[in-house]
């Protein structure tokens, strides 16, 4: 069966879904990951006809292209599909890529310059190109962005108030997240198009956290700016910071850049906080005083960054939970929505508690949801309509 491949590489997990291009879009075959990569790696797949799950040690899967190596040795030894194009998340587009790209040497030389700028994401989303480019040169490979949601910003919501020169050398807002917010976008004009076609803000709070706020669907601010560390609390990212913090740790500390960027990207957000746990599950199911002030913290920043957005968008007809955290944790979404009354929002209990879709008290404004994002399928519909795979629907913009 010809079928689309998509990757969604971390840096501690490899997601892997294949999709039957059909008239009507994308049809799920297999889906799977590898993680723990390096600690406990685990393999599971199901779908298709496969279903298998096991433990591996680290010495067995020590990194990602060990991983990916491993998958697709899977991949070619149980047969059943044939692969028609390979599509992966990456995180990082630049300014230069607004719209899916099939990669070729020049775009790979491009992303891999903007390592810097998303160091936790962009090695792993481009190891698994480098490998499948070896192993099948021919097999067509497409780059999603994460950015590309949100290039249709005005200018004033992308600029920092630096001199033009570094304006046009890229140091701009970009904002990320971007294939789980089409996704979400693209669901929410499905089940609620009166509300989608207005003023929502989209929370995606997970291990990554942002919001996004859509007009008419599209996206016209965003938490996250040049790099994936602006905005909200993060499991061990900082979320928005005062660059003078840097600049001391520099002048002060005696830090190296290499020791800032360990700090910022790894041990702030809410391992820094708690000094306990990144995992917001971990942190709910404490007792521990340091978990709680991790948490409060995560909920006002989260408040405060929505009434932010609520200011941009000038005014809200609903607000969507989605990813990791904002899918399973009632709890931090009943804190959020509390804070949040100031603006109308009023959560139905028992509706939260239970998961429901719509979360919201009956006849509240703005409307209150919960939709679980699905990147790959995204991915798997941008794969299609840029290579003229079927007549699904293409990527939402």
């Amino acid at each position: 069966m010809a079928a689309i491949l998509v990757l969604n590489a971390g840096s501690s997990s490899l997601k892997f879904q294949t999709f039957a291009p059909a008239p009507e879009g994308p049809r799920r075959l297999i889906r799977g990951q590898i993680d723990g990569i390096g600690l406990r790696p685990r393999f599971r797949a199901e779908g298709g006809g496969a279903a298998e799950a096991r433990e591996m040690t680290a010495t067995e899967v020590p990194d990602l292209p060990a991983a990916m190596h491993l998958l697709w040795r899977w991949l070619n030894t149980r047969g059943g599909e044939e692969l028609l194009a390979v599509g992966h998340r990456v995180v990082h587009g630049g300014p230069d890529h607004a719209a899916p790209v099939i990669i070729e040497d020049t775009v790979l030389a491009r992303l891999e310059a903007l390592t810097d700028l998303a160091p936790l994401h962009q090695p792993g989303n481009l190891a698994p190109i480098r490998l499948i480019r070896a192993e099948a040169p021919d097999l067509p490979q497409v780059a999603c962005f994460d950015t590309a949601f949100h290039r249709g910003h005005p200018d004033v919501a992308d600029a920092y108030a630096l001199p033009e020169e570094l304006r046009a050398a890229g140091v701009r807002r970009y904002g990320f997240h971007g294939l789980s917010y089409a996704y979400v976008a693209a669901e929410l004009a499905r089940i609620a198009p009166d509300v989608a076609g207005g003023r929502v803000i989209v929370a995606h709070l997970g291990n990554g956290a942002s919001m996004c706020a859509l007009k008419a669907g599209r996206s016209v601010e965003s938490t996250m700016g040049f790099t994936a560390l602006d905005g909200l609390v993060m499991g061990t990212r900082p979320g928005q910071i005062d660059p003078g913090v840097v600049l001391w740790l520099i002048g002060e500390r005696g830090m190296s850049v290499a020791e800032v960027s360990d700090l910022l990207y790894r041990r702030a957000g809410l391992l820094g906080l708690s000094g306990l746990s990144s995992d917001m599950r971990d942190l709910t199911a404490s007792d521990d005083p340091r978990a709680a002030f991790a948490i409060a913290c995560f909920v006002h920043r989260a408040a405060m960054q929505a009434g932010a957005l609520a200011a941009a968008l000038g005014g809200v007809d609903a607000l969507v939970f989605t990813a990791g955290i904002g899918e399973n944790a009632p709890a931090i979404r009943a804190a959020i929505a509390e804070r949040l009354g100031w603006l109308g929002a009023r959560l139905d209990p028992a509706a939260n508690a239970a998961g429901r879709t719509e979360i919201g008290a009956a006849g509240a404004a703005p409307r209150l949801f919960v939709l679980p994002t699905d990147e790959e399928l995204m991915i798997a519909r941008e794969v299609m309509a840029l290579l003229g795979l079927g007549e699904g629907p293409g990527p939402v913009r």
